[in-house]
């Protein structure tokens, strides 16, 4: 087995990159993060208002975001059997916002999206940016992973200060 990706998109609504280049990229992730226990992940391309709306049910925050990350299960989780998958979670990601972030940030939407899938995944894997040194080691291992990705232009150093509590729009 290996891992699984269940990739979805809302009605009108469509990822600025493939769905091969999704799986390929979250591969690479998960491989250079040294996870080795085959994972389930469920990856959701939706619209502003949908994304507003797990917004405010999961974190509390009723406006739209670019990505929000749902946690399952660990791969290192002690409880799962030796060979069971992991049911990593599920990352739900906004493209229209994300496009419109984008231009905010000088990068393209493919470049965003590349970032948030990242980001998400990271996410799922225990990585946060609440506290200062939580945001540099997390920050640090975006830029180190995006370099390893395909990407439309020069890749450039992120900055996490979109992704802190007060800047959704």
């Amino acid at each position: 087995m290996a891992n699984e990706y269940d990739i979805t998109a809302e009605e009108g609504m469509a990822a600025p990159i493939s769905d091969d280049e999704i799986r390929a990229d979250l591969d690479r992730v998960l491989a250079e993060e040294g996870v080795s226990r085959d994972c389930l992940l469920s990856i959701s391309i939706v619209g502003d208002e949908r994304i507003r709306e797990l917004n405010a049910e999961w974190r509390g925050r009723d406006v739209a975001t670019d990505v929000i990350s749902l946690e399952c299960e660990r791969p290192d989780d002690p409880d799962l059997a030796p060979g069971e998958p992991c049911e990593l979670g599920d990352i739900v990601l906004a493209p229209d916002y994300i496009a419109r972030q984008a231009a905010r940030f000088g990068t393209t939407a493919a470049d965003e999206f590349r970032l948030l899938l990242v980001h998400g995944t990271l996410h799922l894997l225990g990585y946060d940016h609440l506290e200062d040194d939580e945001a540099e080691v997390m920050e640090a291992r975006e830029d180190a992973l995006l370099a390893l990705l395909p990407h439309d232009g020069a890749t450039r150093p992120v900055t996490l200060t979109r992704h802190r509590e007060g800047v959704d729009e």
